[in-house]
């Protein structure tokens, strides 16, 4: 265990940067080994579509087979329909069509595998990562990120084992064929329109890259803009600001138009000059081939042959263009998923870090914290306070004193910058993070719930709880009958982060799911700044119950709710200017005097009326 003495050095604040540019290489190297976990659906996938590939070349022999037996010669008398040329032909087709559904059914697997583990992980990883990251971060790009990297995985995979490496077989393939049947002149043609057309394809995409990606971060700022401004839908109806964040909105769709009207435009230019290059390849291609048949080098069914070669293999280029374009967006986009699977966690459990296991309320010791959001501007400076076993400790200041500052530090959701924070002796950061949090409950000022029902958001404090535990931590919050009255009872919807509530009622919901936590710390951040006087008395009187036998800090601003605490701390720009219990500290006639003082003589405020 460290000293809890030792200072340690601030950590470097995360300045926002761009990501970097994505190396292909990297991404793909990071993709493989999730998909490598179904090494024998990759390996029989493979194998189906080589399958697919020599059926698809067969093809065109046996359809050049069958029109030279069809050809008419007066010294072989009346044709014979090849009934055994026609069964292999319709066999060959059919097996094209079963190996290539034979390999999509069992790559399948494979990639919606890898595709839900990398999500997962992205996922969890990203509950992992700093308080600091989530404040500084937009959650709309980012979840579109998250969105499109699993779209991308889906669509690399789809593009590049069923369209691209397919391709590179057949041509390899019917190049083989050209060469060994024929005269070299064929498989160069082909040979040349094939890099020109591939050399044109990848010079040009590349080109409409930034295209594409502008399209996406203005894509994505559309997108964070409109959840920004839906999330916060009652403060646009307060300033009657709709007009306002439909125009900006629109400003958003503006340049997304701009952009995507180039992406388009660009794309059109690329398809123009590869089909004039596939063009160009096949007259070549049928006038040797036709020549060959005048001179009677050649047969009907050797320019059929030929002809169908060709085709099969042009089709699928056709397309290279948006396959090279969506190969390179999957992988971009995917890239940007790795980059915040990959982004470091500023908290971090150390590889020695205990478990922290507490039969009893445990001591909380802060000894000469400092800390800072901001490396030029400190929010605590030395601080030293000790809660003691199953005792209860009280924090009051002004605003931006620091006192919300502590509790974040208390569920180590940062680090702090000087000094150290222990439990029963021990650094909270040689514990692990998970083990911390499940012994703190904590009522936040502001309550956030989830869009999902009452039950749901009370059962959250401690998932397996039965209905009658969750029923009986409302009763304690005094909210039970409220949820009772209403037409679904404890099915009923609260709404996108609980705006179907009242402030009060969201406060009581918060108070119930810390209660059913039933935690040896609690943590309370003005737990009852939303509620009317009557339903504060009686509520402050079932936390005081709660807190007996519990080690619990207390951040408040009305004095009223901490007389009993048996210690009090005043926090000014994060100093502790005053501390004693609630008599000492008004005998002092300071800081904790005046602040009594103007808040005995506010007005009680008006009962509030639930929503």
């Amino acid at each position: 265990m460290r000293s809890l003495a030792q200072p340690t050095a601030p950590p470097e604040p995360q300045a926002a940067s761009p990501t970097p540019e994505p190396s292909d290489v990297h991404t793909l190297k990071r993709l493989v080994p999730y998909l490598w976990q179904y090494k024998y659906r990759v390996v029989l996938a493979l194998a189906f579509m080589v399958g697919a590939k020599v059926a698809n070349v067969g093809v065109p022999i046996l359809l050049k087979d069958l029109v030279d037996q069809m050809t008419p010669h007066p010294a072989l008398g009346p044709l014979v329909v090849p009934l055994a040329l026609l069964l292999g032909y319709g066999l060959l087709r059919l097996s094209v069509s079963v190996f290539t559904e034979l390999r999509e059914l069992v790559f399948a697997k494979a990639t919606q595998g890898a595709a839900r583990q990398i999500a997962l992980e992205t996922f969890a990883h990203l509950h992992g990562l700093s308080l600091r990251f989530h404040l500084e971060r937009q959650t709309g790009g980012m979840t579109r990120d998250i969105e499109r990297g699993v779209r991308g995985i889906e669509s690399l995979i789809s593009y590049s084992l069923y369209s691209i490496v397919p391709t590179l077989i057949e041509v390899t393939l019917v190049l083989g064929i050209l060469s060994y049947r024929y005269d070299a002149g064929f498989a160069l043609i082909t040979v040349v329109a094939l890099v020109v057309y591939i050399v044109f394809t990848v010079k040009v995409t590349e080109w409409r890259t930034h295209f594409r990606r502008e399209v996406n971060e203005l894509d994505s700022a559309a997108h964070t803009r409109a959840i920004d401004s839906l999330l916060n839908y009652e403060t646009v109806k307060y300033f009657n600001n709709e007009s306002f964040e439909a125009s900006r909105y629109d400003e958003s769709l503006v340049k997304l138009r701009q952009a995507r009207l180039k992406a388009q435009t660009s794309l059109s230019l690329l398809n123009m000059g590869q089909q004039t290059i596939i063009a160009l390849a096949l007259v070549c291609v049928l006038w040797r081939a036709t020549q060959g048949v005048a001179e009677g080098r050649l047969t009907l069914g050797d320019l059929v042959m030929i002809n169908a070669f060709m085709i099969q293999l042009y089709i699928p280029l056709n397309f290279l263009g948006v396959i090279y374009r969506e190969i390179k967006q999957s992988l971009t986009d995917l890239h940007r998923m790795f980059v915040l699977l990959e982004k470091e966690k500023e908290v971090a459990d150390k590889a020695s870090a205990q478990t922290l296991a507490l039969s009893a309320a445990p001591s909380v010791r802060f000894e000469a914290v400092s800390f800072s959001y901001e490396p030029n501007r400190e929010i605590l400076h030395n601080i030293s306070f000790e809660i003691p076993s199953g005792q209860t400790l009280a924090v009051v200041g002004e605003s931006g004193s620091g006192k919300s500052t502590l509790a974040r530090l208390l569920y180590r959701f940062y680090d702090v910058g000087s000094g150290a924070i222990a439990i029963n002796g021990l650094d909270v950061r040689d514990l692990t993070q998970e083990s911390l949090r499940s012994h703190i409950g904590i009522v936040p000022q502001d309550t956030v719930l989830f869009n999902d029902t009452v039950h749901y958001n009370i059962a959250y404090g401690r998932v397996q709880a039965s209905v009658e535990e969750v029923q009986a931590a409302a009763q304690s919050a005094r909210i039970h009958d409220f949820i009772q009255s209403t037409p679904k009872g404890y099915q009923t919807m609260v709404g996108e982060r609980g705006l179907k509530l009242s402030g009060g009622e969201k406060q009581r919901v918060a108070i119930a799911r810390t209660l059913l936590k039933n935690p040896q710390i609690l943590i309370f951040d003005e737990a009852t700044s939303a509620l009317d006087s009557a339903n504060e008395r009686d509520i402050q009187e079932e936390l005081k119950s709660v807190a007996q036998n519990k080690t619990t800090l207390v951040i408040a601003h009305r004095l009223s709710t901490i007389v009993n605490a048996n210690e009090i701390l005043v926090l000014q720009q994060g100093h502790i200017v005053e501390r004693g219990t609630h008599a000492q500290l008004l005998a002092q006639g300071a800081h904790y005097a005046s602040m009594w003082a103007l808040q005995q003589n506010e007005p009680r405020e008006p009962h509030e009326q639930a929503v």
